[in-house]
């Protein structure tokens, strides 16, 4: 490895050079397995001549092999980006070049060079609502195009993992105490061994995926306004594999940690929108495990800085491991489910209720939102902004929207999971259906009923723009007739600012539950 290392120090110092590049200004970007040289609109990638535990760059053949892995691997995630594998060749008079006539003595995956700085950890504090929901659409397409890997070997490596994080963990005694290690061990190999039957039938169900495997806010970049994907794993078939929900815990856990748990809620629910697989409403109850075990992941390489970073900067590294540790600790704690549905006329602001409350309500990343206009829409195939005809909304079709509503609310409990069920909940029949889901989960139903008067509500139905909802003025002065029946939800008065709206949500949710 040393005779590598040494002769590709000679291919870096010609790659850094600008004349390397026509003459254009050159940035090097080194990490511990590549370096990265920037220069135009042109990104040069060179694996290093290095071999870890987990990867093997010592020879050209390897490395030129690593290359086309990571092309394969990342074209389908960002074809706006990877263009190609080029070799850096030695010409007849000795001088180099990129993409020569002479023998390669070295390969790089050549890019499109992006702004480094739209990277979303550099936009973190950026990622609204709109953002969040652009998040979770991408990693489900993403999802949706990754092929299926056999699951066993995945299953079986994940359980090691545990052990591989103890052993790391224990090298550090001064930012991981020895109790909290074994107390995370302990509370993983439980969560482990109870999930270990519901992963292997995922992976019976192809939901086990050749994955980004390193999905985080630095992995994804902002081009058009649209968030690419990129720098998935190509290094490892078993650590680019894993369940779909372990890839998307890995964002969710990055924008947790980071205190943006209202995108990662967002992302959540996006992403479950866009699936639309009863399957991943039962594989919430792998999330408290999964977002643990990437923290702990994270934890683990964030300690391992340590070794190589000098004396002043080894406090920072320390407080960032121990913040990831502490959250992994966190994460795996089981968390009660709790079920919220929000009922009210349409214009009373109960979606946006439902969006301002669900990533506060535990277990991590916050409830599930089912909405019975989205469930309409997709009852007939329609896009969510698609407007529907009259006879869509027939009795017989909203008895279906509502057992279809009960349905994944008894599924996502029963995950251990939190929901919010948001439906207008008229007839009392429909929220005695509802309640009925409570009953058999044995988790208590808490129902707030928004109210607001008609100006208000034709003003708020009147401005809105691609909604779910087709309800529109005369739609919502005929359900002033309506009668509600006995109401034993908790009223809110909607008429004022969402924020007021909000408070008083809060407040009624920490009061006695509906049995």
């Amino acid at each position: 490895m040393t005779d590598e290392s040494d002769s590709q120090k000679e291919v870096l110092a010609f790659l850094a050079d600008p004349a390397a590049h026509g003459g254009q200004k050159v940035q090097r970007i080194d990490t511990h397995a590549a370096s990265v040289f920037l220069a135009g609109d042109r990104a040069l990638k060179v694996k290093r001549a290095v071999r870890f535990p987990f990867l093997d760059y010592s020879t050209l053949e390897r490395r030129k092999h690593a290359c086309e892995a990571e092309l394969a691997v990342n074209a389908p995630f960002a074809p706006e980006i990877y263009r190609g594998v080029v070799p850096i060749t030695r010409e007849a008079g000795g001088e180099f070049a990129v993409g020569g006539s002479g023998a390669p003595v070295e390969w790089a995956v050549e890019m499109r060079r992006f702004d480094e700085k739209r990277t979303l950890d550099h936009l973190a504090a950026e990622i609204d609502e709109a953002l969040a929901d652009a998040l979770g659409r991408s990693v489900a397409a993403a999802h949706a195009k990754a092929p299926a890997v056999e699951a066993d070997a995945w299953i079986a490596a994940l359980g090691s993992y545990i052990g591989e994080h103890v052993e790391a963990f224990r090298h550090y005694p001064d930012i991981f105490p020895a109790a909290e290690i074994d107390a995370l061990a302990r509370a993983s190999r439980a969560a482990y061994t109870r999930l270990v039957p519901l992963l292997r039938e995922r992976g019976r169900h192809g939901f086990v995926r050749h994955i980004h495997g390193d999905l985080h806010l630095g992995n994804i970049v902002l081009i058009d306004g649209t968030p690419v994907l990129f720098d998935a794993i190509e290094f490892s078939d078993i650590i680019a594999s894993g369940d779909v929900f372990y890839d998307l815990a890995f964002l969710l856990m990055d924008l947790l940690e980071r205190g943006l748990a209202p995108a990662a809620n967002g992302v959540l629910n996006r992403y479950l929108a866009e699936t639309r697989r009863l399957e991943d409403l039962n594989a919430l109850a792998t999330l408290p495990f999964f977002l643990s075990m990437r923290a702990a992941i994270r934890a683990e390489v964030t300690a391992a800085r340590i070794e190589r970073a000098q004396a002043g900067e080894r406090p920072a590294i320390g407080r960032a491991a121990r913040a990831y540790f502490v959250f992994a600790l966190q994460a795996i704690v089981p968390v009660a489910p709790k079920f919220v549905a929000i009922g009210g006329l349409s214009g009373t602001g109960k979606t946006q209720l439902a969006r301002a409350l669900a990533p506060f309500i535990e277990p991590m990343p916050g409830a599930v939102i089912l909405r019975s206009d989205v469930e309409r829409k997709a009852l007939f195939g329609a896009a969510e902004t698609e407007k529907l005809p009259a006879d869509a909304y027939r009795g017989e079709i909203t008895v279906r929207v509502y057992a279809t509503l009960a349905d994944k609310a008894r599924r996502i409990l029963a995950a251990g999971h939190s929901v919010i069920a948001d439906a207008v909940f008229a007839q009392p029949q429909e929220r005695a259906a509802i309640a009925e889901v409570a009953k058999s989960t044995h988790v208590p139903l808490q129902g707030l009923f928004l109210t607001a008067d008609l100006a208000t509500r034709l003003g708020r139905v009147g401005a809105r723009a691609r909604d779910a909802s087709d309800a529109d003025e005369i739609v919502t002065r005929a359900q002033g007739r309506y009668d509600l029946g006995s109401l034993d939800w908790t009223p809110i008065d909607a008429s004022g600012t969402p924020q007021s709206t909000l408070a008083q949500a809060k407040a009624a949710l920490t009061a006695p539950s509906i049995d």
